[in-house]
């Protein structure tokens, strides 16, 4: 068996750094957890930290060993059960103290469970919201909303080990150690200038040889205690996140809050609002969000009201985007904004106020809208409202829509929703 021993010291943020390695190593694996939490939270613990649970076979890591060699000699037991190519049976679970779970049992008492870590807020957000950007942003008004982006800031003296600059740190070492040692140096070619001249000296001079040999040797062994680094050379580079302007954008949440909505569909919709909100207000800095609950009026509230609040009706979807196009034209004017919508509904409205819906989206709103997303929450049959939308999704590349059967449903279509995608960054470009 060979042994590779690492001696060197824990410098600061190891542990850091090897957190982060561990976390991009098991990448996908975190995120299939934080996606699989999002469905079993309550509304209001969508944006707390987690904890992941990931097989011990999982993250086994690799040995090295010699290998059997020499000849060796064994006794195999006889076979009368088997045939070469048979495959053999897994034992089944349960009986003899072997138990019937997930873990790793054992006969001999001993087990060993999956291996369970905290991930803290900030990477459980930043795992939720990966690869994901508002689509067809425009760069038309450069002082509102605010992206952050990193950019080198020089070096410092204490960071993290991936970020030691080698070539730097060492260039530090050299002047120390010229500045440690030059004078030092001098001194020393003069001391043994001095020698060689007794030595060759007619007369005997044995006291001064031995004095000035003690004096070089203590020099000497000054000169090699300065060390080749040390921690006052070391320099690792500096980052910051700089604060880019780019576009003034408004998001408007359309939610039905009717009769036909029951609690269950509307703890889905505020589910998907919130991911939402947290994606908003972690990815961009200043983005208005403008809250609209209707059943058969609409009304702008807060975002307290458009959580929280219990009022109900019946359902005139229309009442919204009547009051939507009113707030656009009064507060946002489409040249000076980019502006969102998402709108969730069950699909229930009255028959003849789905084509006015449709008509409403495509002379007025879609025209003037980046991207607009349909939510529809049910797990009922397709209604009329559904079958109009269809219509303008054939016709309008910036309009969305996708359904919502259950809670497990409502990440992964969030995600597909908003999706990086390049084709849609080469039209927000246009």
């Amino acid at each position: 068996m060979a042994h590779f021993i690492d001696r060197r010291l824990n410098t600061k943020g190891k542990s850091t750094v090897n957190r982060q390695r561990f976390l991009r190593r098991y990448k996908q694996q975190i995120k299939d957890a934080v996606s699989d939490a999002i469905s079993k939270r309550s509304v209001t613990d969508v944006d707390t930290g987690e904890q992941i649970s990931i097989p011990t076979r999982d993250i086994s890591e690799p040995i090295f060993h010699t290998g059997k060699g020499g000849k060796r000699e064994m006794v195999h037991p006889g076979n009368d059960q088997f045939a070469k190519g048979d495959k053999i049976k897994r034992p089944e679970g349960g009986g003899q103290g072997q138990g019937s779970g997930d873990g790793d049992a054992s006969d001999s008492g001993e087990g060993e469970d999956d291996f369970v870590f905290q991930i803290s807020k900030d990477e459980y957000l930043d795992l939720l919201f990966e690869d994901l950007a508002l689509p067809n942003l425009k760069k038309n008004q450069l002082d509102k909303m605010v992206q952050y982006q990193t950019y080198r800031a020089g070096y410092q003296t204490d960071g993290v080990p991936s970020n030691l600059d080698i070539v730097r740190s060492l260039k530090g070492s050299m002047a120390r150690r010229i500045a440690l040692t030059s004078g030092k140096k001098k001194k020393l070619a003069e001391l043994e200038a001095k020698l060689e001249e007794l030595r060759n000296d007619t007369h005997e001079h044995p006291l001064e040889i031995d004095e000035l040999e003690a004096e070089i040797a203590e020099l000497k062994r000054r000169i090699k205690a300065v060390p080749f680094i040390d921690t006052f050379d070391l320099r690792f580079r500096n980052y910051e996140k700089r604060a880019v302007p780019t576009s003034k954008a408004v998001m408007f949440c359309l939610m039905d809050v009717s009769g036909s909505m029951d609690q269950a569909t509307k703890d889905m919709a505020k589910r998907f609002y919130i991911l939402l909100y947290l994606f908003l207000t972690r990815t961009y800095k200043n983005v208005e969000v403008i809250y609209i609950r209707h059943h058969t009026q609409a009304k702008e509230v807060d975002e307290q009201e458009f959580f929280y609040s219990q009022e109900t009706g019946g359902t005139i979807v229309s009442s919204a985007l009547h009051l939507m196009h009113d707030i656009i034209k009064q507060r946002f004017p489409s040249d000076q904004w980019n502006i969102y919508a998402a709108q969730a509904s069950d699909g229930d409205n009255w028959a003849d106020d789905s084509p006015q819906c449709s008509q409403l989206l495509h002379q007025q709103l879609l025209p003037l809208v980046r991207y607009y997303a349909y939510i529809e929450i049910t797990e009922r049959q397709h209604q009329s409202l559904w079958r109009e939308y269809l219509k303008l999704k054939e016709m309008h590349d910036n309009f969305a829509m996708k359904h919502i059967r259950a809670v497990e449903d409502i990440y992964p279509v969030f995600r597909e929703l908003f999706q990086k995608s390049l084709e849609r960054q080469r039209q927000g470009a246009a």
